[in-house]
């Protein structure tokens, strides 16, 4: 037996009343939520035209039960989907629990003789398929914001992969949540293989110690970008874990998500050069590649290697630039060199201090001694072209 829903009567009374039973609903949200005071005045519009959408939803559906109530479209289209994003499920289901509640308080001022009963059951229904609505809405607009994130987040690595310096770079990474200024640096590294779902592995490593990341694939490549801690070297470590085999380069350290772009470069540029170094710690930072970038025809580490070791050795004088060749020429031999040089061994000493100071690189350690040579040796070719031109 199927029981009569509310008369045409009642039904008229209710459609009548539903912009003053919003208003209502409003009134007691105001009252009773504290959030929803804060909210600004365009959304607390939009949650009005929502609960009057929905009361009058309701009366369509008393009025042909058997039809599903096309909630999605009806009560939640009336809203931007600006409010899904400002509002969280949690507060959306206490709304609407305020709006029932107001309608069953006011049944009394729209129901015919003996109706009462039959409205409240016919609310109690309605508002269990709203429940269900609402969840649908909140699930549908997740999925479609967890793709669109994806895709944003994908044309944002690129950008930076490729070098380019746009405008939109600032609004598009904030639109992702993105909100540090510095350090950035980016690591990048190949892929790991077997692996179902790698972006959400990397971020999880990387949020697990409250690190901002973004994260691309490029072909066999990962490039993962961090941010959002003044030290950023364990997040690095950890993050490091999640890459392929072979070798991982981190990018310098740089001021904004903008100069990201920067970082990228020298870190892919150390990428390619790191099958040169064999023995290369795991992750290892693209400045320690400097040599090998330099012969692999980067121009960047060629014109660091003359900037922050070729000239400030030449510029020292006082026999700092010969004595690292001729410590470099001896395979390290302080004595050898010191023979060479027709000078004290204490000398030898004292000059390879002064140029570890000047370069942060010692002569008698094997890496150090490298790049030193190479270095010196990029200074050389140089200045024997412009000799010639």
């Amino acid at each position: 037996m199927t029981t009569a829903g509310p008369s045409e009567a009642t039904l008229r009374r209710l459609e009548r009343a539903s912009g003053s039973l919003a208003t209502q609903a409003v009134a007691r949200m105001d009252d009773t939520l504290p959030w929803f005071r804060a909210m600004p005045a365009d959304q607390r519009s939009w949650v009005t035209l929502v609960a009057q959408a929905g009361i009058a939803s309701l009366v369509e559906w008393c009025r042909h039960p058997g039809r599903p109530p096309r909630l999605t479209g009806e009560v939640f289209g009336a809203a931007p989907r600006e409010l899904v994003r400002a509002v969280p499920l949690k507060q959306t289901v206490d709304l609407i629990k305020v709006t029932v509640e107001v309608v069953e308080d006011r049944l009394s001022q729209v129901v015919g003789p003996g109706e009462a009963d039959v409205l409240r059951l016919a609310v109690l229904q309605y508002s269990r398929e709203v429940a269900f609505a609402t969840a649908h809405v909140y699930a549908s607009y997740a999925e479609s914001r967890g793709a669109w994130d994806a895709r944003l987040e994908a044309l944002v690595v690129d950008a930076l992969v490729r070098g380019e310096r746009s405008d939109e770079l600032p609004g598009r990474t904030a639109a992702l949540g993105w909100a540090t200024t510095a350090p950035v640096l980016v690591l990048v590294g190949r892929t790991a293989p077997d692996v179902d779902d790698l972006h959400s592995a990397v971020r999880r490593a990387a949020r697990s110690l409250r690190a901002e990341v973004l994260v691309g694939v490029h072909a066999d490549q990962l490039v993962v970008v961090l941010g959002g801690l003044p030290d950023l070297d364990p997040v690095v470590q950890r993050v490091s874990r999640e890459f392929g085999p072979g070798p991982v380069v981190v990018g310098p350290a740089v001021d904004s998500l903008a100069q990201a772009g920067d970082s990228a470069a020298e870190a892919l540029a150390g990428l390619r050069a790191a099958v040169a170094w064999p023995g290369a710690p795991r992750p290892v930072a693209a400045d320690d590649l400097l040599a090998e970038r330099a012969l692999d025809g980067d121009p960047l580490a060629r014109t660091a290697l003359a900037e922050r070791v070729a000239q400030p050795l030449e510029a020292a004088g006082g026999g700092v630039p010969d004595t690292v060749r001729a410590v470099l020429a001896s395979g390290g031999n302080l004595e050898a060199s010191a023979r060479a040089l027709f000078v004290h061994p204490n000398t030898v000493r004292y000059r390879l201090k002064r140029a570890t100071e000047l370069t942060g690189l010692s002569a008698t350690d094997p890496r150090g001694g490298w790049t030193l040579q190479v270095a010196l040796a990029l200074s050389a070719l140089d200045g024997g072209r412009s000799l010639w031109s």
